[in-house]
């Protein structure tokens, strides 16, 4: 079983103290909640003796890029639907969709109409008789496999800490905690998304109630980022030497830091952070930000 180490951050006013898991340094390419979300399903699609992998993402997606990897690695022929046709003459210019492609996924570029369609049976069965006998592997990676495998991100060392702190995107990886934490526990998830509409997603997987969604760090949605949220990843890795991606685990760490600030959590707390990995995505990110003449993201992977 993997085991990854909790390196410890800081003290804060209050004995506060806290903690961040690197689930990131699990793997270069298949990192992270990357890791644990596709080892049952890696085993699923061999059980029902599939050849092929098929999945869903966007332009710098992670997921995207894992399942390339992943597949490399495990003798599986990979598909990434891609949203937006305009990236198929942009792959050489997209070190994530170059990466994947060296990994030997092949893509297939929708429009973002037909993309919305991807939990859609026909749209599926149009897939299907396209590409052929193929595993699904939905859009992040979250299902039943994908809970299984995030619920043994904790370990019996981490019973001792009273907050569990991750990102949220599709549910999977908080579900997964919130299964696996002690009832005295209380999980937090901080969505990088904006809305909160993942309330349902997370509770068709979680069996537990001692958990809450913290939305108000999403710095504006998906993939949104500003020069406040910059600062804090350059300033916490000359601080800590720990990288964190722009899309997720940042905005985290950045709101969990402002709520014991505030005086959110009980003296002497035990925090944990969950570092979810996705650091491939600063590159994507920084020529994003170079286009807008905005500060770069400084950290090195």
């Amino acid at each position: 079983m993997l085991q990854v180490k909790n390196q410890k951050i800081n003290i804060f006013e209050n004995e506060v103290s806290l903690f961040i898991k690197r689930e990131d340094l699990s793997h270069p390419y298949i990192s992270g909640n990357k890791f644990r979300k596709l080892k049952y399903n890696l085993i699923e699609a061999k059980n029902q003796q599939k050849t092929i992998l098929l999945t869903f993402g966007g332009a710098f997606s992670n997921h995207i890029l894992a399942v390339a990897a992943a597949g490399k690695e495990n003798d599986f022929k990979t598909i990434g639907i891609i949203r937006g046709e305009e990236l198929k003459d942009q792959v050489n210019n997209n070190l994530t969709l170059l990466k994947a492609q060296e990994f030997g996924m092949v893509f297939d570029f929708v429009s973002r109409e037909e993309f919305r369609n991807k939990n859609n049976s026909c749209f599926i069965e149009k897939l299907t008789e396209k590409f052929q006998d193929f595993y699904l592997i939905p859009e992040g990676g979250t299902n039943e496999f994908a809970v299984k495998g995030c619920e043994e991100i904790l370990t019996e060392p981490d019973d001792d800490f009273d907050f569990i702190c991750c990102a949220v995107g599709t549910g999977g990886t908080i579900s997964g905690l919130i299964n696996s934490s002690k009832n005295c526990q209380k999980v937090l998830g901080f969505p990088a998304l904006k809305g909160d509409f993942l309330q349902d997603d997370i509770r068709k997987f979680a069996n537990k109630d001692n958990w809450e969604l913290i939305t108000d760090y999403h710095f504006g949605g998906y993939a949104k980022i500003d020069e406040k949220l910059i600062h804090f990843i350059n300033d916490f890795y000359i601080k800590y030497s720990i990288p964190l991606d722009p899309i997720y685990t940042s905005k985290m760490a950045f709101g969990v830091i402002d709520l014991i600030e505030k005086g959110y959590f009980p003296p002497k707390s035990k925090i944990l952070l969950i570092h979810t990995g996705g650091l491939q995505g600063a590159k994507g990110m920084n020529e994003v930000l170079k286009k807008k003449k905005l500060t770069q993201i400084n950290i090195h992977v």
